[in-house]
């Protein structure tokens, strides 16, 4: 098997209203979220690649236009603003795009992390 993973980066806003007042997660905050895209196949393609890593440019623009210096709140809605269901989302973005799509990681911080791998 072999597997290739690509880095992203914005920074957006969110808050858990779900969670107790006290949380720190409950008040408004952001995260420099870092995002790593990992294709995988048995084999390489005629250019020995899983993948070439240009075809990750539409990702990389959706990232931008849609989530960078956003609140994930208003774009993911309120129940959905986790790096768990940023990682979920992400991967079904990817995969019916690039069906090589084996996992999406989000970090919140250099610490904290989520992957989503079906």
């Amino acid at each position: 098997m072999f597997r290739i993973t690509k880095e992203f980066h914005f920074s957006a806003s969110h808050q858990l209203t779900s969670l107790p007042p006290d949380h720190q997660c409950a008040r408004l905050h952001g995260h420099n979220y870092i995002v790593e895209v990992e294709l995988s196949a048995n084999g390489l393609n005629d250019n020995g690649f899983v993948r070439d890593y240009h075809d990750l440019v539409p990702f990389k623009r959706y990232i931008d236009e849609s989530f960078d210096h956003r609140h994930l709140n208003d774009v993911l809605g309120h129940g959905q603003a986790t790096a768990e269901c940023l990682a979920r989302h992400f991967y079904l973005w990817c995969k019916a795009r690039l069906p090589e799509t084996s996992a999406v990681r989000v970090s919140e911080t250099p610490k904290t992390w989520a992957e989503y791998r079906p």
